[in-house]
């Protein structure tokens, strides 16, 4: 082994586990099919593409190969609502799929589509592979989830993990995907590339934060590039961007002037900490609720408002014409059915939670949007994208509507608006290096030396 050998190995680059594609359909792009051969090759393997990239004909393409390949079914996770949407696209492309929530199976060779609150109902030893649509809902490396789908992909060999963009404020969900696709663990991911620290906030509670150790930010990205690819545009694999242009998207924040300050203030002033955030929004209800209503009944065509407590998001039912709410009390089929007729155009006002709607579906009729924010990036950008995705023909719209003790959240979501752009080009930077030509030339001639230099 050379020296060169024993420091690849030290990597924890992933290995390869695939095999050659069988079926490539003519409908996809140049990009997307590059993408489904490196994923099909690589076998477990995370595709990071933007929304309206088409993530949803590159799974059903990648699970139709391990299909012929292995004589064996595929399972395909999405959220709710998004399964019926991958089963008429699956129709369109003449793949055999099915939709399936109990956890009975045929003996049928095809992709099943299922939920992720149906997984635990599904044997894993059944498939050959499987498929994680919107995989961020994994990346919280505590959560119930999470382990659900880390132990049903254990064992599979073959594996695939889809979503817009990965977490801007950190890397967990990297560390999570990863281990998700049987490479390196969270916490070995942890270990070998960052170092812990504690510091005090200004109430002396300890908090643990992680950096890079000294050199290990760019071993990370190379690393993190050996198992997924990442983009927002196809140009960022080096391919045209015809038919991926987007319209403008136009932003409006707005911030309300509340009647009278909250219980034992004098004058509105901006929250200091979550508590105080909460007992300014729960305050704000009426005001923002009726300019959001107002901005909401002002717009003729299709309208998606997001609250996020209850308060909000059923006086806005009561209030704006036409509007029907999706709640998450509300059995998964009802769901479905709304958040279904919301896309076909039956419904032209649709309210609901974030947490419940904002993932996996393709809303380009509706170039509106009112939200109240939160401090989570990752939740205002898929909300948005619903709408603002390729494909959309018309200039987007999206308002966000917070009261004046608030203000802190806007700066947040533009903190980690430019930490998703470091991020981003982090990744696309060495998925390029990674991707270089490298020359062929050998120079098998030696060079003479001078006799008085040898």
């Amino acid at each position: 082994m050379t020296y060169e050998d024993f420091i690849t190995s030290k990597s924890q680059h992933g290995e390869r586990h695939g095999f050659k594609p069988i079926w490539l359909p003519d409908c996809l792009f140049d990009f997307q099919r590059h993408l489904v051969e490196w994923a099909i090759e690589q076998g477990r393997a995370a595709i990071f593409a933007d929304c309206g990239l088409g993530k949803t004909l590159m799974q059903l393409v990648w699970a139709e190969n391990v299909i012929r390949q292995t004589n064996r079914p595929v399972l395909l996770v999405t959220p709710i609502a998004v399964g019926i949407q991958t089963l008429t696209e699956a129709k369109k492309f003449g793949i055999s799929a099915v939709r399936t929530r109990d956890g009975k199976m045929t003996n049928d060779n095809m992709i099943f589509i299922t939920n992720y609150e149906q997984l635990h109902k599904y044997d894993s030893a059944q498939f050959a592979g499987c498929v994680c649509d919107e995989s961020s809902a994994i990346k919280d490396f505590k959560s119930e989830r999470k382990s659900a789908v880390v132990d049903f992909m254990r064992a599979l060999p073959y594996r695939l993990l889809c979503t817009a963009t990965a977490a801007p404020n950190d890397f967990w969900e990297l560390g999570t995907s990863s281990e998700a696709l049987g490479h390196l663990g969270f916490r070995d991911m942890v270990t070998m590339f960052f170092k812990q620290e504690t510091s005090k906030d200004h109430h002396g509670w300890g908090r643990t934060k992680y950096r890079f150790r000294g050199h290990a930010e760019e071993p990370f990205w190379s690393w993190v590039c050996s198992w997924a690819r990442s983009l927002r545009k196809p140009s960022d694999l080096g391919f045209s961007d015809e038919h991926f242009v987007l319209p403008p998207l136009v932003e409006n924040n707005i911030t309300i002037e509340t009647a009278k300050p909250r219980q034992g203030l004098l004058f509105s002033v901006p929250a200091k900490d979550m508590r105080e955030e909460r007992a300014e929004r729960r305050h704000s209800v009426t005001d923002r609720v009726e300019k959001a209503c107002q901005v909401a009944i002002e717009h003729n065509g299709p309208t998606v408002l997001w609250g996020e407590l209850n308060e909000e998001t059923d006086a806005i039912e009561r209030v704006v014409p036409d509007c029907v709410q999706v709640r998450g009390s509300m059995p998964d089929e009802a769901k479905e059915e709304a958040l279904i007729g919301f896309s076909s155009g039956q419904i032209r006002r649709l309210v609901t939670k974030p947490k419940i709607g904002a993932w996996g579906l393709n809303w380009q009729h509706c170039c509106n949007i009112v939200t109240f924010p939160s401090h989570s990036y990752e939740q205002d950008y898929q909300l948005v994208r619903r709408c603002y995705r390729f494909g959309q023909t018309k200039p987007v719209t999206v308002t966000r509507i917070i009261c004046e003790g608030e203000a802190n959240i806007l700066n947040s979501l533009s903190r980690k608006y430019q930490q998703s752009v470091r991020m981003f080009d982090s990744i696309v930077a060495h998925m390029r290096d990674s991707l270089h030509l490298v020359s062929a030339d050998s120079f098998p001639n030696l060079e003479r030396l001078p006799q008085w230099l040898s």
